[in-house]
């Protein structure tokens, strides 16, 4: 079965348009399906909205979470073998759906949208190029668009995976990094009709912050004290040497301690040397808590609401 999950927010002008298109273009494909859709407490009338559609489940967040939340509670709510993620703004087009889920069957765990033509603003186009080179240098996976919402997944790449933060945009890039085999392939791109952009400046520092993230706990493998402990060891080192070399100075009648700043130059990196492999260390407790006794989610579900065709 094929699932389509799609977030929205303050969508009412599009999602009956862009159910009812999804629906034509499923019918053609023959493949059995599920269309979820997740309300991000939208104050408009798109919950309304979605109650008049047949065949959909919906999913009532009890405020807004955020799109990353938003996406997550949807895709783990799936029950396909194959999760196609998409807008709820109609700007992504369901006629490529079958060309997604066809990649998918050539062997690839990740199959991700490029819109070759985008109908954004000259801005977004240029603060979207950097994004990409930027997480392509990081994570080591060259996508043309990364944060392009319409992608692919196979189900058992995602059961273990929770997202957070702005981390729904570099998910195929974690998943590269945890072994997944990821494609690219030309989607259309259609300029918005109704409703407003919900993307903006300081969402794109939240990215780039998730993106550090991303990269820090995969290089890491999980482990902060190899980290912070690396730095920290490091820096004791280079401590006792400045400490070291303010004695030779003293005892070689070339500067007295009071002459030279090394000896608070030492003190000081000593300090923080301890300072940062204690932090590793409580990292690496608290990520062993977190891993070992979380069960929750960062949102809560206020309401599902299963309709029938």
């Amino acid at each position: 079965m094929i699932s389509i999950v799609i977030p929205v927010f303050n969508e009412e002008k599009n999602v009956v348009a862009l159910h009812a298109k999804i629906a034509e273009v499923m019918k053609k494909f023959g493949e059995p399906y599920e269309i979820i859709f997740s309300d991000n407490a939208s104050t408009d009338k798109t919950l309304d909205k979605l109650k008049t559609l047949s065949g959909v489940s919906i999913l009532r967040l009890a405020r807004n979470y955020g799109q990353t939340s938003n996406l997550d509670a949807a895709i783990h709510e799936a029950k396909g073998d194959i999760i196609i993620t998409m807008d709820g703004d109609f700007q992504n087009d369901p006629e490529d759906i079958p060309a997604l889920i066809s990649k998918i069957g050539e062997g690839y765990d990740v199959v991700s949208g490029w819109r070759q033509e985008r109908n954004d603003s000259f801005g977004r186009r240029i603060l979207s190029r950097c994004a990409n080179w930027l997480t392509a240098k990081v994570t080591g996976l060259m996508l043309n668009d990364s944060a392009c919402t319409l992608k692919a997944y196979r189900r058992e790449v995602l059961e273990d995976v929770h997202l957070y933060g702005e981390m729904h945009v570099f998910l195929p890039a974690l998943l590269h990094m945890r072994g997944a085999n990821v494609a690219e392939i030309p989607v259309r791109h259609h300029a918005r009709q109704f409703g407003i952009s919900k993307h903006h400046f300081m969402k794109a520092v939240k990215d780039i912050s998730d993106l550090l993230t991303i990269k820090f706990l995969s290089s890491m493998n999980g482990r902060p004290l190899i980290f912070f402990g690396g730095v920290g060891i490091a820096s004791t080192c280079l401590g006792f040497g400045t400490a070291l070399l303010s004695v030779y100075l003293k005892l070689a009648h070339i500067r007295d301690f009071g002459q030279t700043p090394l000896p608070i130059f030492s003190i000081f990196l000593v300090l923080t040397g301890l300072i940062l492999f204690m932090l590793g260390f409580l990292a690496e407790l608290m990520l062993r808590i977190y891993y070992e006794t979380s069960n929750k989610t960062p949102y809560t579900i206020k309401e599902r609401i299963i309709i029938g065709k």
